[in-house]
């Protein structure tokens, strides 16, 4: 499936076009959006046998393949999931459509809970892309006295 933003902007009698959020993928029972997606959520972007999860997107709710489908779809970057709704599921497994929340999947040793499908594990360099963390403030070293 291929989508193209509907960007706003004035037109060309100078009135301003309201965006109109791209279709979802009729195939997954959430609204997943993307670039050339198969039935297993690999997309343009990255399409290995391994690439087989969406992530949902924090300003707009849907899941997408990768931030690139999100920002080719919407033409804005992707939010990570906020770590306020980190009980919320964010995450889908393309093989077995699984909805997982942003622990568990990073908790999965690259590998669906439910179904056994191998996730890439590269993504796992990414997932601040598509979560949020928590405040490393509780970590900070404090100085000893006199040092």
């Amino acid at each position: 499936m291929t989508n193209s933003p509907d960007r706003s902007g004035p037109s060309a009698s100078g009135e301003t076009r309201t965006t109109r959020p791209p279709e979802a993928d009729s195939r997954f029972t959430v609204p997943l959006r993307g670039v050339d997606v198969d039935a297993e959520t690999r997309c343009a972007h990255w399409h290995s046998a391994v690439d087989i999860v969406a992530l949902r997107c924090g300003c707009c709710d849907a899941f997408y393949p990768c931030a690139s489908c999100h920002e080719a779809t919407v033409g804005r970057a992707f939010t990570p999931w906020p770590l306020a709704r980190a009980d919320e599921p964010a995450v889908l497994c393309g093989a077995c459509r699984t909805l997982l929340t942003p622990g568990a999947y990073l908790a999965s040793g690259d590998a669906c809970p439910s179904c056994g499908a191998a996730f890439n594990p590269g993504c796992r360099a990414h997932r601040g892309l598509y979560f949020e963390a928590p405040e490393a403030s509780g970590d900070r070293a404090v100085a000893a006295p006199g040092s």
